[in-house]
């Protein structure tokens, strides 16, 4: 496997503003960008804000980019700028054999009794749960009755997910328990859920749509973000400060952020290093082990100084919710490892009512340790309370 090229940009800039000033913000911006914030501008594709984390998506010329640099060089509310990434759902490719399922699937899945949540009295009640990604199978039969809170960041797309990936996610991580057809297959069965559609039925996005659903999640109160998604990165690319605060600013208002560390290793050979955004350090990254207890081979992993694995969760051979009609389908990736990990928060927020850095400290302190390398897997195999 080669390298990743740089990453891909959408020509678009990311701003972060002064958290207390983002009004005059976004003023300076609407002077630099040569239109008026009042005029309407503001939310439309010129000039998106998100206010909750302060943090601004701006469109125009490429001349723009000198006016953004000069304002978040001087002092002001303009802090920092960055080009807007394209992100991509994180599939792993399927390149060798499953190692056979040694677990016993006939009631839940190997997944859910690797973290414990089959022995576990806790079900993420009361607890906000935020997965953002490809959206939502509306017409789920496992899902009837069952609130969910929707929305779309992706323009001309509505939630409703036609590629499956955020289906499956969401199912991981919060799906029944006891569904009609077994195995149960969700972590936190009776979370409240919160699916965001950041990524489009292709299943590639940007970081405005991401950020938009990071603000939509923090303001909804959620407890736990899930993000299965993000952009492979070559070793040594420095992390995303405007993520970075973005993810500060999330945990100081009780919301912990959780991503998949990406699928880009071809073990033994090569170690990926962690992806966009999971290697900012205020950001959970997880990484993706088999049924054996084995790192998957795709797992991207600790393999620079910036970006750095923090715990595991079940990754290969996973079973959980898919589109219509195909109901279910068994996917593999770190992707799958995230939802698992993000579940297992979810109980540990219900039992022990922690949340932002008391959680993150639970979720990872209590994790099962592994004779595999903490540039692997971190702290562990999480576990439910």
């Amino acid at each position: 496997m080669t390298e990743p090229a740089e990453v891909e940009t959408t020509g678009r800039f990311l701003v972060l503003l002064q958290e207390d000033a983002v009004d005059e913000g976004v003023a300076e911006l609407g002077d630099i960008a040569g239109f008026n914030p009042n005029t309407g501008e503001v939310g439309s594709d010129t000039l998106q804000v998100f206010p909750e984390l302060g943090v601004a998506v701006v469109s125009g010329d490429p001349t723009l980019l000198a006016g953004l640099n000069g304002a978040a060089e001087r002092p002001g509310p303009v802090q920092i700028v960055e080009p807007e990434r394209v992100v991509h759902a994180f599939a792993a490719p399927v390149q060798e054999e499953e190692p056979e399922t040694a677990a016993d699937e006939s009631v839940l899945t190997w997944g859910l009794q690797a973290v414990g949540a089959d022995v576990s009295t806790a079900t993420g009640k009361g607890v906000k749960l935020a997965v953002l990604d490809t959206g939502w199978e509306k017409n789920h039969p496992d899902f009837t009755g069952r609130a969910i809170t929707t929305k779309s960041f992706i323009t001309g797309e509505d939630v409703q997910d036609g590629h499956g990936h955020g289906t499956h996610c969401i199912g991981t991580a919060a799906g029944p328990r006891k569904p009609s057809t077994l195995p149960g297959y969700g972590v936190a069965p009776e979370a409240e859920i919160f699916a965001g559609k950041v990524l489009s039925n292709a299943g590639s996005g940007s970081d405005g749509g991401i950020l938009g659903g990071i603000d939509w999640a923090v303001t909804n109160g959620c407890a736990v973000i899930s993000m299965s998604l993000g952009a492979d990165v070559p070793a040594g690319t420095p992390y995303s400060q405007i993520y970075e605060t973005v993810a500060q600013r999330a945990l100081a208002k009780g919301t912990l952020i959780i991503a998949a560390s990406g699928n880009a290793s071809s073990r033994p050979g090569r170690i990926a290093p962690v992806g966009h955004p999971a290697r900012c350090p205020s950001i959970i990254a997880v990484a993706a082990i088999d049924v054996n207890r084995a790192i998957a081979s795709f797992s991207s992993g600790s393999a620079d100084k910036i970006g750095q694995i923090d715990v595991c969760g079940p990754g290969v051979d996973v079973h959980s919710s898919f589109k219509l009609p195909e109901k279910y389908r068994r996917l593999r990736g770190t992707s799958m490892a995230t939802p698992h990990v993000s579940g297992v928060a979810v109980l540990i927020a219900e039992k022990t009512g922690a949340r932002a850095y008391e959680l993150w400290a639970r979720l990872t302190g209590t994790a099962l340790r592994l004779p595999l390398p903490s540039t692997d897997i971190g702290s562990g195999l999480v576990q439910a309370p």
